[in-house]
């Protein structure tokens, strides 16, 4: 799993386990929900504050 993280458009390098982890998170979070193909390929999340 490939995880990519931008905060105001700038990319945030992430090692390994900060990847592995949030990778996670998200994915777990994702396929809990009713309608999620549990085959999903991507998962875009965009947070505006």
């Amino acid at each position: 799993m490939k995880v990519e993280l931008k905060i105001d458009g700038s990319d945030i390098p992430l090692s390994g386990f900060p990847q592995e982890i949030l990778g996670n998170v998200v994915a777990s979070m994702a396929e809990t929900l009713h309608g999620v193909d549990p085959n999903w390929r991507e998962i875009t999340i965009k947070v505006d504050r």
